[in-house]
């Protein structure tokens, strides 16, 4: 747990990424990844972001703050918090799919989050080892909090794609809209029926197939999101579950 001179310190460099880099509170705590790990973020002033790639006893090391730099939209100061709360929360170096499930579990406990952080959990595994590396969490960090729309509508398409063959099914969107639905519990209001999943996804995957093959590839699904106010209203509160 953090202390309050840690937390005040926190409290300090995160103003300071708001104020110099345009780093939006409301952006930032609208994602539950970053709430947990920023959290646990705690500067050590003495070390530089170079000193904690080398010194840190991790099992796997990130690329060089360089490279994160040159592919991510994040400043220097931006990666510095963001990896030592990442290293704070998952001394290893590698988060897990238990790890994920937990923090969700934990921001969503009126609903069960564990299929939802599965899926998600994937989407951020991009080399689909079983773990997901620093490099990995800022990398879609990046597309989910700076990206343009068609980065974020790319994201969102691999994670409805849930076996990665380059389509999405009415199977899979059903599967994540669920997932999300589980995950909301009994928070919404009014409460939903048992039955909305299924005719969201009914209503959407009708407007997505335009050729009628009974998939959706990922021009379709873009074409569709960005040209549907509705949809793209969707998308939009889809992010405040990531």
């Amino acid at each position: 747990m953090c202390t309050p001179t840690k937390r005040t310190q926190w409290r300090e460099d995160l103003q300071h990424l708001r104020k110099d880099h345009g780093f939006s509170k409301k952006v930032l705590f609208n994602c539950c990844l970053v709430r947990r790990i920023i959290t646990w973020a705690s500067p050590n002033p003495k070390d530089s972001v170079e000193d904690e790639l080398e010194l840190s006893a991790v099992r796997h090391r990130p690329e060089g703050l360089e490279q994160l730099e040159a592919q991510t939209r994040f400043s220097r100061k931006e990666l510095q918090i963001l990896y030592r709360g990442f290293k704070n929360e998952c001394p290893s170096g590698v988060v897990n799919e238990e790890t994920f499930k937990d923090i969700y579990s934990q921001f969503f406990p009126q609903g069960d989050a564990s299929t939802y952080a599965h899926f998600l959990f994937n989407a951020f595994d991009t080399d689909h080892n079983g773990s997901v590396s620093f490099e990995d969490f800022v990398m879609g960090l990046s597309i989910l909090l700076r990206g343009t729309i068609q980065d974020k509508l790319n994201w969102a398409f691999n994670l409805y794609d849930i076996n990665k063959d380059g389509y999405i099914t009415k199977e899979e969107m059903l599967d994540i809209m669920k997932a999300i639905y589980d995950m909301m519990g009994k928070c919404t209001y009014p409460v939903l029926k048992e039955e909305t999943p299924r005719q969201h996804v009914e209503v959407f995957f009708q407007k997505m197939d335009k050729n009628k093959d009974g998939v959706v590839t990922i021009d379709e699904f873009i074409d569709c999101c960005q040209n549907d106010e509705n949809i793209m209203r969707s998308m939009h509160l889809f992010e405040n579950v990531l």
